[in-house]
């Protein structure tokens, strides 16, 4: 999952880059955009891959853009997760 938090959607948007060494199938979901009481928003962004696509996975970044700014990025490498 990724969120953004403290921000305005209208400005911002996330995205999802996969790795891997073969074609892989995955699937992305957004959440409700959620008004906070200072007046700034939060939503997230959730990737799912099916159980057996994730031994094919290298990572996944999480990217927040901003108009043509330059992003913001997180990786997470498939070896930094424990196996279940």
């Amino acid at each position: 999952m990724c969120l953004a938090n403290k921000g305005f959607p209208s400005d911002w948007s996330l995205s999802w880059k996969v790795d891997s060494s073969s074609s892989i199938s995955w699937e992305e979901s957004r959440s409700p955009v959620v008004l906070e009481k200072d007046g700034r928003y939060s939503w997230s962004s959730t990737l799912r891959l099916p159980a057996d696509q994730w031994g094919k996975v290298d990572s996944v970044t999480c990217e927040a853009t901003q108009g043509s700014q330059t992003s913001l990025k997180q990786t997470l490498r498939r070896d930094q997760c424990p196996q279940s």
